[in-house]
């Protein structure tokens, strides 16, 4: 059943896209986690399932859940940032009723995640490791308490300049995650509905956010399994993004490629619940422009 022309004219709020992708972390959260794991190991020797298994005979089955407090931290920040950007820029492009072109959307997506990447590499790398923490021996384990418990311990002990580890490959990361989805989702949505067959319904956002999370995926898995890496790794031990790209290299091309399959089944729902999340919050709590 189409929805009513009137809520399709509706324009989300700018912290929707928060609100939706913490939603989804929510959901996708163990899938992350054990990504995370799996990037980190040097050898490529334990997959999905037998990492999961593992995580729970050792410390539980809450272990899936370890630093979501962070994830979230991450999403009201990173995600935030970006659909807020991404959608106050679109706003001003099409106030005039035109449509904007894809190489338009690319460029305003890259804009918006390579912003959002700034501000969410903080929480993006407390994230990482309080999801790794379980990895290491107990004596070296961080044990942080929480999300705000990490930051402040980041920036007490290792100081300010270490709570943007990274930020170079988060940003950059961002930006092809962001054009992914962002700007995949926006033109495929568009292309689907122009055929008449489709309308502003479940079954278009379920459509164009599958596809826009098989792009994401693609595009962004090299640089993740680095900026994973770069964020988890000691002090010193890799000094350019070329000498954590050498290191992962001595595995084989493949070794870029870490985690690939539960990144898409991370990022692909993922993706999904926040397209189907926040198309719901833009068609029921959404404002209608006034004419």
């Amino acid at each position: 059943m189409a929805v009513p022309e009137t809520n399709t004219r509706r324009i989300g709020k700018w912290y929707f896209g928060g609100i939706a992708s913490a939603g989804a972390a929510c959901c996708t959260h163990p899938l992350d986690l054990l990504k995370v794991h799996l990037q980190t190991q040097q050898v490529a020797n334990t997959g999905l399932v037998q990492m999961g298994v593992k995580v729970v005979k050792n410390d539980g089955v809450l272990a899936l859940y370890n630093g979501l407090s962070a994830s979230l931290m991450r999403q009201l920040t990173y995600s935030l940032t970006r659909f807020a950007l991404y959608e106050a820029i679109k706003k001003q492009r099409t106030k005039d009723g035109r449509l904007m072109p894809f190489y338009e959307k690319i460029a305003v997506a890259a804009l918006s995640g390579f912003t959002g990447g700034i501000v969410g590499t903080p929480a993006d790398m407390v994230n990482v490791r309080m999801q790794n923490d379980m990895k290491l021996p107990p004596l070296e384990r961080r044990n942080y308490k929480h999300a705000l418990d990490g930051l402040y311990r980041v920036w007490s002990v290792e100081g300010t300049r270490k709570l943007f580890s990274g930020v170079t490959m988060a940003s950059t990361r961002a930006i092809f995650v962001t054009v992914g989805q962002l700007s995949v989702y926006d033109q495929v949505k568009q292309m689907l509905m122009k055929t008449g067959v489709f309308h502003d319904t479940l079954v278009t956002h379920f459509s164009s956010s599958v596809i826009a999370g098989t792009v994401a995926t693609i595009i962004t898995q090299p640089l993740d399994v680095m900026k994973t890496r770069v964020m988890n790794a000691q002090p010193g031990q890799y000094k350019t993004l070329l000498h954590c790209a050498a290191d992962i290299s001595k595995v084989g091309p493949l070794g870029f490629f870490k985690g690939f399959v539960p990144a898409f089944m991370r990022l692909g729902p993922q993706t999904i619940l926040t397209f189907i999340l926040f198309e719901q919050l833009r068609l029921r709590f959404g404002y209608i422009e006034p004419s």
